[in-house]
C-alpha cells in the first residue's frame, strides 16, 4: 500500500459524455479502495432495468465496509488519542509519585519507534530507515519541531484538564497557515487572519489570565469544575487537580507553544513532500523524541526516571506506548481510504470525548468560559475548513500522525521544489 497524495487527472468539461465521465469515477472509486455508484441521469444510460439485480444482505454489508472502514479507522485513532491524553494526565497528576512529560514520551515514543521500524521493515517501505540523503536535513528538523510541540503540549497537562488542552491542538491549522505564509510564500487569505484572531480570543477565554478574569485570592487554587449541567456534582474515579490562575497560564501558554511545534513539524512535511514515506517522517519524529527525552532526563539533576510502583502505573505506561502507535498508525490507514473532507469532521470527536472522560475521571466538566472558548476555536477551524471546501482539488490528502491530522483538506502531501 502506497502513502501520500494521488494527483488526479484533467478535469473534465462540461462537454463531457458519459463514457468519461464515468471512468472518471471509476478512477476514484479505485483511489478511494470503494467502489461509487453513478448517479442521475449517466446512471439510468448505463444501466438498464432488466440488468439490476437484488443485492444480498452480505453485498450490502460488504458494500458498507468498504465505504466507511476509513472512516472508522479515523475514529478509532480519535480514541486513542483521548485515552492517551487522559492517561498522561493520570500518570502526571493521579498518584503520590508523578512521572515527568519526559519520561512518559520516552515511554511512548519508544514503543512507537520499535512498532513502526518492525512494521516498515515488514512491509519493505522504501528508503527505510534513514530515508533519501538529500532530505535528512529536513526530517530531523520535523522530528525536533515534533518533539518540542509533543513536550509543551504533555508538560501543560499537569496544569490544565483534557479539554481545554484538546481544544488548543485545533489552533494547528491556524499556526500552519501562518508558518508556510511567513516561511514558504504560500497564500493567507483574510478568512484565515479573522478565523486566527477569533481561535485565539478563544484561547484567552480557556486561560482566564487575571488581568482579563480578575479574581479574589488569585493564588488559591482555581476550582476547573462547573455546575452548568448538574446541580450536585459527583466525584470522579480520582481527586480532581487544582490549579492556581498563574499555572493555568502557564499551562495554556505551553500548549499554544505546543501547537506552534506541531505547525512547524507539518510545514516541514509540506517540504518533504512524497519524497519521503510517511512512517519514515514520523519514525524520524519518535526516534529522535526516544533519544531527545532520555538525554534530558540524564542531563538535568532534577530529574530522574521514575519506577511504576504497582499494576495500575505499568498498565498505564504500557497503555500510552501501544495507544501512540495505534494512534499513528490508523491515522496513516484511515486517511489513506478515506477523503480528507468526510474523514477530518471526525477530529472534533475528540473534544466529545475529553469531555467525557474528564466527567467520569475527574468529576469535572469545564467552566463556562472554556466551553465558550471551545466553541471560538472549533467553529473558527470548522469555518475555514468549510471555506476550503468550496475549493474542489483533484488532490487527495492523507494526514499520517496527530499533528496532520486536523489540517483536512488544507494538508497537500505532493509538494515538490523546483
Amino acid at each position: 500500500m502506497s502513502y501520500g497524495a494521488v494527483n488526479g487527472s484533467r478535469e473534465p468539461t462540461k462537454s463531457s459524455d458519459a463514457s468519461i465521465r464515468s471512468s472518471l469515477v471509476e478512477d476514484e472509486s479505485l483511489e478511494n479502495g470503494s467502489v461509487t455508484p453513478l448517479v442521475g441521469e449517466d446512471e439510468e444510460s448505463l444501466v438498464s432495468p432488466g440488468d439490476e439485480q437484488p443485492r444480498t444482505v452480505w453485498q450490502r454489508l460488504r458494500g458498507f465496509y468498504e465505504r466507511n472502514i476509513g472512516l472508522f479507522f479515523v475514529f478509532l485513532a480519535q480514541v486513542f488519542a483521548s485515552l492517551m491524553t487522559m492517561t498522561t494526565r493520570l500518570l502526571e497528576t493521579g498518584f503520590e509519585k508523578k512521572f515527568h512529560a519526559l519520561q512518559i514520551i520516552f515511554v511512548r515514543m519508544l514503543a512507537t519507534a520499535i512498532l513502526g521500524s518492525l512494521y516498515m521493515w515488514y512491509k519493505k517501505v522504501p528508503d527505510f530507515p534513514l530515508g533519501r540523503r538529500d532530505i535528512r536535513g529536513l526530517l530531523v528538523l520535523r522530528g525536533l519541531a515534533g518533539f518540542t510541540g509533543l513536550f509543551c503540549s504533555y508538560y501543560s497537562l499537569a496544569y490544565l484538564n483534557i479539554a481545554d488542552a484538546t481544544v488548543i491542538s485545533f489552533l494547528v491549522p491556524t499556526m500552519t497557515a501562518f508558518i508556510c505564509f511567513i516561511a514558504l510564500k504560500e497564500p493567507f487569505t483574510a478568512r484565515e487572519a479573522i478565523a486566527g484572531f477569533i481561535a485565539f480570543s478563544g484561547v484567552l477565554f480557556i486561560a482566564r489570565p487575571t488581568f482579563l478574569f480578575p479574581q479574589e485570592g488569585e493564588e488559591q487554587p482555581e476550582d476547573e469544575g462547573t455546575r452548568l449541567f448538574m446541580a450536585d456534582q459527583p466525584k470522579g474515579i480520582v481527586p480532581s487537580v487544582p490549579a492556581t490562575p498563574a499555572q493555568r497560564s502557564l499551562a495554556v501558554l505551553l500548549a499554544v507553544i505546543g501547537t506552534f511545534g506541531a505547525a512547524a513539524a507539518y510545514s516541514t512535511i509540506r517540504v518533504i513532500g512524497k519524497r519521503a514515506h510517511s512512517l519514515v517522517s514520523v519514525n524520524y519524529f519518535a526516534v529522535l523524541a526516544t533519544v531527545g527525552s532520555f538525554i534530558i532526563i540524564l542531563v538535568v539533576p532534577d530529574l530522574h526516571f521514575e519506577i511504576p510502583e504497582n499494576a495500575v502505573q505499568w498498565s498505564l505506561l504500557v497503555a500510552i506506548g501501544v495507544a501512540g502507535f495505534l494512534l499513528q498508525f490508523l491515522l496513516t490507514e484511515g486517511l489513506q481510504r478515506e477523503k480528507a473532507g468526510r474523514a477530518t469532521n471526525l477530529i472534533y470527536t475528540q473534544m466529545v470525548f475529553a469531555l467525557i472522560l474528564e466527567r467520569v475521571v475527574w468529576g469535572t466538566t469545564p467552566p463556562v468560559e472554556s466551553l465558550f472558548g471551545s466553541a471560538l476555536i472549533i467553529g473558527s477551524a470548522i469555518w475555514v475548513s468549510l471555506q476550503k471546501n468550496k475549493t474542489p482539488s483533484p488532490q487527495k490528502a492523507v494526514a499520517v500522525d496527530e499533528e496532520q491530522s486536523l489540517l483536512g483538506n488544507d494538508a497537500p502531501t505532493d509538494r515538490r521544489d523546483g
